[in-house]
């Protein structure tokens, strides 16, 4: 016998099954929707954390508020004198360098002279031996009082002659015979005279003089030995250095300036030391070169130095500018107040109410320190020098002043602990070594920090107040020392 199924049994299973599926909906509807909302919390909170902050007094420009002026230092235009230079490299050359030679061969018998000393001209730096040109000398000085004495008595002869010839006594070629003997004795006479100056001037070589003024370098030969004519190193260098040369290049694209400089007068050129900043010395020029140099494409100049004090040296590389011209009555900022933008130079100046607009200038030339302005600027502008970064067209300033004198602390002085956990006996934070405890033990270096951080949490520049000589410390140790 067949049974029909109860209907109720079906509903009873299939109504689990919905329950579930609605509860999984659900279930992942709230989870879906608490996601977005973290989602978006966090989204607001990102927000608000690149929003301009709207109560702290710290930031200024994108972080700060608008309204809020910006701390500069200003400047207002001078006028004088600008010279005007232009700047080489070079190197220091002696205007005379004399190498000191023997012009006789010899034994060198004395040198006269200190390495490293300043000499005179025709001082005597050395001497030969004169023996052998002291004998030839004298060989000629005898030589032609031989042929004076010679000469005497042909003349006498002459006379004799002469008388005899006039008398007809005698012939009158023996006359002219004797005549022609006396002048050829005295031609003789004269070469004597000129053997007689080759022998000294020989002799006087034997003496070795200084030609220039110079200071002497270091000696070559030393006493005792053979020196020759012949000698390529010679005795020693002199070498002039006072007045003293300096040689340098300047670029081709200013010879028309130095050219039309220099035919309107003498041109001052000055030294830099090896700061490059201290002009040491001041010298003039003296020539420029007829030719510009193909491998560099320069053009080389010469100029003379005093060297009173000797800092230019023969060899050294020196930085120079010359002076080209002067400009009259210019307008001059500090080179700080020149700002460079995408459409040229320009300038912020301060106008009413403390509003800074940012005119644009034409700048003739500049230096580290100060710029010359030929248009843009006036006198009775004020411009800004420092404190661009939070700068801009029309914003608010307020001007600080640079004059004052800078205080004895800039910023705080770092605080320090001795090692028994007081404060450092630095100026300000703590007393004298009269005033302090010498704390001893664990206990009591733990006490002495614990004062010093509460000293510090209520802002006190000093220590603690030390506790009575009388206290003990905790955990029953002893009493604390004086």
């Amino acid at each position: 016998m067949l049974f029909k199924p109860d209907s109720t049994d079906d509903e009873k299973r299939t109504a689990p099954r919905k329950r579930s599926l609605l509860s999984r909906v659900l279930g992942r509807m709230v989870s879906l929707l608490i996601t977005l909302v973290i989602l978006g919390g966090l989204g607001y909170l990102g927000w608000l954390a690149f929003q301009p902050k709207q109560n702290g007094g710290g930031g200024r420009g994108a972080g700060g508020r608008p309204d809020l002026p910006v701390p500069v230092l200003a400047a207002t235009p001078q006028v004088h004198d600008v010279p005007v230079y232009l700047d080489g490299v070079g190197s220091v050359r002696a205007l005379n360098t004399v190498t000191v030679r023997s012009q006789v061969d010899g034994k060198l018998l004395k040198v006269n002279f200190v390495e490293g000393q300043d000499v005179k001209k025709d001082d005597v730096l050395g001497e030969i031996d004169p023996a052998i040109y002291q004998a030839q000398y004298d060989q000629a000085v005898a030589t032609k009082a031989k042929d004076e004495a010679l000469l005497a008595n042909q003349k006498i002869d002459l006379a004799r002659y002469e008388q005899l010839a006039a008398t007809n006594a005698g012939s009158k070629q023996q006359a002219d015979t004797q005549r022609a003997l006396v002048a050829q004795q005295q031609a003789i006479i004269k070469a004597d005279q000129a053997q007689i100056d080759n022998a000294r001037a020989t002799l006087g070589y034997t003496k070795i003089v200084a030609p220039i003024a110079g200071r002497a370098g270091l000696r070559q030969v030393d006493q005792g030995n053979i020196i020759h004519a012949a000698d390529t190193t010679g005795l020693v260098i002199l070498t002039q250095l006072q007045p003293i040369a300096v040689w340098f290049s300047l670029p081709q694209q200013q010879i028309m300036r130095v050219n039309a400089a220099a035919a309107k007068g003498q041109l001052a050129v000055d030294v830099f030391g090896n700061d490059g900043v201290t002009v040491i010395d001041t010298g003039k020029l003296t020539g420029i070169d007829n030719q510009v140099d193909p491998t560099t494409g320069t053009l080389k100049l010469k100029a003379e130095f005093p060297n009173a004090s000797y800092q230019l040296w023969p060899g050294q590389f020196v930085n120079v500018r010359l002076k080209v011209e002067t400009l009259p009555q210019a307008i001059v900022v500090p080179t700080s107040a020149v700002q460079r933008g995408p459409a040229g130079t320009f300038s912020y100046v301060i106008g009413e109410g403390d509003i800074v607009t940012a005119k644009p200038v034409t700048v003739t030339q500049q230096n580290e320190h100060e710029a010359v302005i030929a248009s843009g600027l006036t006198t009775s502008d004020r411009v800004v020098t420092t404190g661009f970064a939070n700068l801009a067209d029309g914003a608010k300033v307020v001007v600080g002043k640079d004059d004052g004198p800078p205080a004895a602390d800039l910023a705080p002085r770092k605080r320090s602990r001795n090692p028994d956990g007081k404060r450092g006996a630095g100026q300000g934070e703590g007393q004298g070594k009269d005033g302090k405890k010498d704390w001893q033990g664990k206990d009591g270096e733990h006490r002495g920090r614990h004062e010093h951080s509460e000293g510090d949490q209520k802002g006190q520049t000093g220590p603690a107040p030390a506790p009575a000589a009388g206290g003990e410390q905790s955990g029953g140790a002893p009493k604390a020392q004086p």
